[in-house]
Parts: structure tokens; C-alpha cells; sequence
């Protein structure tokens, strides 16, 4: 547009305002014939045409996605990364440098976390870095709510990730995430490193329990603990974690917990085969050299008796437990603490810190109560009453709820 035509169309649209204000319809044909300017353009004009308008917005196949993009950035923990990795699993939504040039384009990324990690390497084999990522939440498409925690897992070398699903984070439970991983990468390193985690190290003494070296001793490894206050010596676990903000976008999408477990083992094996930054290559591939200085397995019994099927359960303040829908007791100690549970040959065992409370057989009873933990309890409640007063009145009570339960398995 030249300069004798630019200031045309700016007194045609002088004009054209002054005939608004004064409610004057325009004559888009004596307009043109003074302006020499086509009576088309100037009707445009009118209707409120302006040239910066006329640029050419293309449609991205992303945008219709936009919105969960949007929904999905505001989760707390969420990373581009992990969006990628979830809307392109739904549907091929292109290369990832497009997506992020989409989402940078129309200003929906998210914040960013800027933490430094001083990293430092190790030799093939020789260290096994472990975490809890904890508390996670999330919701199923049906609404259930998981609470769970995964064990993350990384070898000092190749950065080959492990992670495990657990529903609790008891040193048992670090036992057997630990001999999972161990069968994964297929054989043992010569340490094991964490972070003062609380089920295996007294925080006071720095030190670990005495289970935990028993275990691994037999895992023929050597347990090593971070110096207080210096987690950055567990770098390499810590960058692993970003990861688990994969999981992020799927909150509401999934079908059951089997589901969420396989989810968890996609994202696994998308992490090993992503290019890591600074050894250059995908961990899967330099892992395989890794493993061949990995240490032997242990004997499958050796392993077999840290991998006992373990339920957890917390105690109710009637210093009771439920098992498969019925309710057993122990002693009157043991209320709100959270047990294991071991079932063997129609018989319960019920352990706190591996020693052994009490064994119960499984009973068709819905409630079933140990007369020494009956007892136990009321003596905690009746301080008025004698000995031999509380274990009458315990026999009494016991015999009535006997009979009531029976009743009910009868019906």
C-alpha cells in the first residue's frame, strides 16, 4: 500500500466515523467516486476491516488438544516431557520439538524447577543408588483413589532407572523392591547408596538397623549412607525422579491399579531408552556392558525368604486387624502401629519389626479376639476392678460374642 493510498483509506475512514456518530448511512458509491477507491473496499471498511487482520493463522492438529494441554500444565509436577510422552501414546501428535514450540507459542508452559545437582561417576557395577518418591495420589477413571509410593532405582554408571510400585515403604518393603530390582538389571552391585531413609537408618546414629545389614549380607552388597545434609551425593536417583511426572497425566485415566503398575512400566522403559545428556547414549545401551560387572544373584532361597507375600495392616483402637473381611486381635501395645501379616498353612503370623506377636488360624468368624488380648485391653480400661473381676467379665463378654458370630455364619 502506497502513501497516497494509505492516506485515502485514512479519510475515507475519518469520514466514515463522523457519518456513524451522526447516524448517517454512507454512500459507498459517492465515496468511491471522489476517493477513486472501489466502493468494495470501502464497505469493509465500514463493517469494521482492518489489515492487520488479514494474516493467515494455520491450524496446528494440536489444537485440539489445547485445552487438556492447558487442563494438564496445571498440574502440580507435570513437565512437557511427560505430557508428550502421554498425549502421544493416545494419538501421533508429531515430533516432540513441535509440541514444545506449540506450547512455548501459545504461552502454556510450566514453571520450571532449577535446582542444581553436582554430578560425579562411579565405576561399572559398583553402586546402586535407591529412593522413595512418596505419597503419590491418584484417581482412577472410576474415581478410586490410589495412595501409593514408587521405589526408584539407579545404577551409578549407565543411569539404567528401575522403578517399583509399592503401597507402603516399610524396611520390608525395601528389601523387596531391592531384590525386584536386583532381578531386573539381572545381578548385584557392590553398594547400595541412600539418603538416611528412616525404615533402614536410625536418623540419629546415621547408622542402618541391624535387619538391613543381615540383608545385605546376604545379598553379598554393602549398604552406604549419604552424609547428613548432603543428598546431592544421590544425584543421579534425585535426577531419576522428574521422570515419575510422566505419571502425572494420566491421574484420571486409568483403569485399575494393574493398569497404573503397567503405566509405571511403559514409563520405565521409556526413561532407559531416552538419550541421557550427559553420558550421551539411551542408559539400555550402556547398561549392557554394566551388567557384565554386575555380582551373581544370590541363591533363590536366600532371596525367596525376603520375597514372603507381607500384607501391612494398622491396628484399630479395639486392638484389632482386618484380614480378607474378618477381624483378629493382638495385644493392646500394638493399637494404631502399623503389623505384618504372614499367611501360611490356614494360620496367621502376626510380626512387628520381624518378631513374632501372635498366630491366629483363619476363622469364618467376623470377629475373633484372643482371650490374653481381651483381657489385656480391659485391664487398660477397668482400673477399678480386680484382676479376677476383669478376666470373669472377659470370659463373659467373649462367650457372648462367640454366639453371636455363630449365629451369623449359620444364617
Amino acid at each position: 500500500m502506497n502513501k497516497e493510498y494509505k492516506e485515502k483509506i485514512k479519510k475515507i475512514k475519518q469520514e466514515l466515523l463522523v457519518m456513524k456518530t451522526l447516524n448517517i448511512k454512507p454512500n459507498f458509491s459517492e465515496l468511491s467516486r471522489i476517493y477513486k477507491v472501489d466502493r468494495r473496499t470501502i464497505k469493509r471498511y465500514n463493517e469494521g476491516y482492518s489489515r492487520k487482520n488479514t494474516k493467515v493463522i494455520r491450524k496446528s492438529k494440536l489444537d485440539k488438544f489445547k485445552e487438556e494441554i492447558k487442563e494438564k500444565l496445571e498440574l502440580p509436577g507435570i513437565t512437557i516431557t511427560g505430557l508428550y510422552q502421554y498425549l502421544n501414546k493416545k494419538e501421533d501428535i508429531g515430533t516432540y520439538s513441535n509440541f514444545y514450540k506449540y506450547i512455548k507459542k501459545c504461552n502454556l508452559k510450566p514453571q520450571t524447577n532449577n535446582k542444581a545437582h553436582l554430578r560425579y561417576e562411579t565405576e561399572f557395577g559398583q553402586q546402586l543408588q535407591f529412593d522413595w518418591k512418596e505419597d503419590i495420589k491418584m484417581i482412577s477413571k472410576h474415581g478410586e483413589l490410589f495412595e501409593f509410593n514408587i521405589f526408584s532405582s539407579t545404577l551409578g554408571a549407565s543411569r539404567l532407572h528401575v522403578f517399583i510400585y509399592s503401597k507402603f515403604k516399610t524396611r520390608i518393603d525395601v528389601q523387596r523392591c531391592l531384590i525386584k530390582t536386583f532381578e531386573y538389571i539381572g545381578g548385584v552391585p557392590k553398594e547400595l547408596l541412600t539418603d538416611n531413609m528412616s525404615s533402614i537408618v536410625d536418623t540419629k546414629t546415621h547408622t542402618f538397623y541391624k535387619e538391613f545389614i543381615t540383608f545385605t549380607n546376604d545379598m553379598q552388597t554393602k549398604p552406604k549412607n549419604c552424609k547428613p545434609r548432603h543428598p546431592y551425593t544421590k544425584g543421579k536417583d534425585e535426577s531419576a525422579n522428574r521422570f515419575m511426572s510422566w505419571l502425572i497425566p494420566y491421574n484420571n485415566e486409568f483403569e485399575d491399579e494393574q493398569e497404573l503398575i503397567k503405566i509405571i512400566g511403559e514409563i520405565n522403559l521409556k526413561v532407559n531408552r531416552q538419550v541421557n545428556s550427559t553420558i550421551g547414549v539411551a542408559p539400555i545401551m550402556l547398561f549392557n556392558k554394566e551388567k557384565e560387572y554386575l555380582q551373581p544373584l544370590p541363591n533363590s532361597k536366600i532371596m525367596d525368604q525376603y520375597l514372603i507375600d507381607t500384607v501391612h495392616v494398622k491396628i484399630s483402637n479395639e486392638s484389632l486387624f482386618y484380614y480378607k473381611g474378618k477381624k483378629y486381635s493382638v495385644p493392646n501395645k500394638f493399637i494404631n502401629y502399623t503389623l505384618d501379616i504372614q499367611e501360611d498353612n490356614n494360620k496367621l503370623y502376626v510380626y512387628y519389626n520381624k518378631e513374632l506377636i501372635t498366630i491366629h488360624a483363619i476363622s469364618e468368624k467376623n470377629i475373633n479376639y484372643k482371650e490374653e488380648h481381651y483381657i489385656d485391653g480391659l485391664t487398660n480400661i477397668l482400673k477399678n476392678k480386680t484382676q479376677e473381676q476383669i478376666e470373669a467379665l472377659a470370659k463373659q463378654n467373649l462367650e457372648n460374642l462367640n454366639r453371636l458370630c455363630e449365629v451369623k455364619i449359620n444364617e
